[in-house]
Parts: structure tokens; C-alpha cells; sequence
């Protein structure tokens, strides 16, 4: 029986005006679908013209302008739409799908799902639940007392993953793609035997001692920054009284 990290994967990721999941928007979006290791991925992509101004700051990490989305970038209702269905089918087919740092893109898609297209993420999905893979969850919980940085960047370089054009959602998508099969190879003793939805629901559990951990951290050096322990998805916040 072909392991699920030797069989069908799919990949989402995005490129945004910011990190804040509740008020930045997508500017950039790739999905990539690889049947089997080597064979070649399927990719669509995305450019949205965001409705907002691109800070510089975002720009220089993805490149994207202001003037270039307003140019050739679509409005963002349909684009939305389209990404949502394009996940949805991924989740009818039963194919897991990887997403680095999964809290944060899954979740600025379901804001602008709501802010566009008046409903959530989970709308598009239907019974079909997304079994995620989160290459960082994932490299912490199996590899946890690595020294070292974890960003897609770092786990390319450390699974030996080329990583080419990063910051582009499709490189990333596909990048992030490989590390959770170079993961899978790696731990397989542990990993071979679990299903993707039995670890789908480890992770959310892993994800949530892993923000404990940073959250008393960061108490300890006195910074104030709220971790959230929420995997994959980050609950919506309550609305303003």
C-alpha cells in the first residue's frame, strides 16, 4: 500500500499586504496538484488586485506593486470563489493538502471568503473535511529539539528541497509540497503508519503545545505577543458591540 506521502498531494499558498490574518488581503494565490513523487505538478495561480494599497514592506518581500496589481490583477470576489472550489475539490478526491504555517493562509482566505463572498472557507468544502499537512507543525514536532529557524526557507535548505523564485505562492506551494514528502521519507517509522486524517488531527494538537511553548517564551522575555493555538484555521473574532 503506497504511503500518503508517496501518493497524491496538493499544496496552497499565498502572497498578501501584510500579516495580520483579520485586515491584510491576498494579493497573490497558487494551488498545486502532484499525483505521485517526480511526476509533474499542476498549478493554477492567481494575481488579485487587493482593493487596498500594497505597503512597501509587502512589496519587497513579494514584489508585487500597487501598479501592477491595479494592472492585471482581478477583483477579489471571484478570485475567492475560485481558490475555495479549487480546494474543495482537492477535499472531495480525499487528496491531503499542504500549506505552511496552514493558521495563517487558511485562515486570510477565509476573511476574504467572508468579506467577498459573504460566507467562510468551510462553506466551499462542503462533507468533505481538508486534511492538512503543515510542514512546519509537522519538522517541530518530529525533529523538536533541532537548534535553528524553521521558515519554509530553512526547511528547504535542511530537506534539500530547491527552493527557486521564494515568495512566489507557486514556488512556495510546491516547495512546501516536496519538504512534506522529504519529511514523510525521513520520519517514516513514524509517519507510515498514520492516515492523513489521523494526522490532520495531531497537528492540531501538536500545533497547540507547540504555541504554549513560544507563548511562555515569550513571557519569559517580556514580550507581549499573543500566540494563537488554533490548527489550522483561526477562529473568526467576535463582532465589535
Amino acid at each position: 500500500m503506497t504511503c500518503w506521502y508517496e501518493g497524491p498531494l496538493a499544496a496552497f499558498d499565498t502572497e498578501t499586504t501584510g500579516v495580520d490574518v483579520e485586515t491584510d488581503r491576498i494579493v497573490s494565490a497558487a494551488v498545486v496538484v502532484q499525483d505521485a513523487p517526480g511526476t509533474r505538478p499542476r498549478m493554477s495561480r492567481w494575481l488579485v488586485n487587493p482593493g487596498v494599497p500594497v505597503p512597501a514592506g509587502a512589496t519587497a518581500v513579494h514584489g508585487l506593486t500597487d501598479e501592477y496589481l491595479q494592472r492585471t490583477g482581478r477583483w477579489p470576489s471571484p478570485v475567492m470563489e475560485e481558490i475555495a472550489r479549487a480546494l474543495g475539490e482537492q477535499a472531495v478526491r480525499g487528496v491531503p493538502l499542504v500549506v505552511m504555517n496552514a493558521p495563517f493562509d487558511l485562515t486570510l482566505l477565509d476573511r476574504e471568503l467572508r468579506r467577498h463572498r459573504d460566507g467562510p472557507l468551510e462553506r466551499w468544502l462542503g462533507s468533505a473535511p481538508l486534511r492538512v499537512l503543515d510542514p512546519r507543525v509537522l519538522d517541530k514536532q518530529l525533529d523538536r529539539y533541532r537548534k535553528g529557524r524553521r521558515t519554509l526557507t530553512d526547511l528547504c535548505a535542511h530537506y534539500a528541497v530547491v527552493l527557486d523564485e521564494a515568495h512566489d505562492a507557486g514556488a512556495d506551494a510546491l516547495a512546501a509540497l516536496e519538504v512534506v514528502r522529504a519529511v514523510g521519507r525521513r520520519f517514516a517509522s513514524r509517519l507510515e503508519r498514520l492516515t492523513p486524517a489521523e494526522l490532520h488531527a495531531l497537528q492540531t494538537q501538536w500545533h497547540a503545545a507547540q504555541a504554549r511553548g513560544l507563548q511562555a517564551w515569550f513571557a519569559r522575555s517580556g514580550t507581549p505577543e499573543e500566540v494563537d493555538p488554533s490548527w489550522p484555521l483561526r477562529p473568526e473574532l467576535p463582532a465589535a458591540a
